[in-house]
């Protein structure tokens, strides 16, 4: 950063830090601790797509780790081509009770695409709660920021704005929290939510 952009209020961006994923663990056992909400076993990556097949390429190479990764017979990966806003979506499925498995498949998929080059085309990456009264609990890992907020959705694509901000409390000693609200936006469609 030079002076320019430090007398003009400009800050670096935040590199992003896939190892700030890993902990998601301890937050999910605060959130259930204080909130009754579980992890669902879904978790999913988001980004921007691209055209060609070296991109295509890396896409079947996740899928064939993910794949080679579970003893189940179901598939634990699901590629989603396009949603609605032109994003595509790689889903990871495990046991609910095997969230670290979870986590560590987010993390292969984000660091297989970063590290072929596609780190730009990340936009964010999702772990799925629910709790036992059946609400829907995100907490979203801003690639690009490198920090996490909640996203709690609600029928008719309306959000629970006060969980979100209890969750946001709550796992303030857990995970990196994003201070800037403007920075959560809704991921309406997101798989497994």
């Amino acid at each position: 950063m030079g002076f320019l952009d430090a007398l003009l209020g400009r800050s670096k961006p935040v590199k992003p830090d896939l190892d700030q994923l890993f902990g998601l663990p301890s937050a999910a056992i605060t959130l259930e601790a204080a909130t009754g909400f579980r992890p669902t076993g879904v978790g999913s990556v988001c980004f921007a797509p691209v055209e060609g097949a070296a991109f295509a390429e890396v896409q079947q190479d996740i899928r064939a780790l993910l794949d080679a990764d579970t003893a189940t017979g179901d598939a634990p990966v699901e590629i989603t081509p396009r949603d609605s806003y032109g994003y595509s979506w790689i889903t990871a499925r495990q046991s609910p009770d095997d969230f670290v498995s979870l986590v560590n498949d987010l993390h292969a998929v984000n660091s297989g695409l970063e590290s072929q080059g596609w780190g730009p085309q990340l936009l964010c990456s999702l772990a799925n709660f629910t709790d036992e009264r059946g609400r829907r609990l995100a907490l979203v890992y801003l690639y690009k920021r490198g920090s996490f907020y909640p996203f709690a959705p609600l029928p008719g694509e309306k959000r629970d704005n006060p969980l979100e901000i209890q969750t946001k409390a709550m796992l303030a000693n857990d995970l990196r929290i994003e201070q800037d609200l403007t920075r959560w936006f809704p991921v309406w469609g997101a798989p497994g939510l």
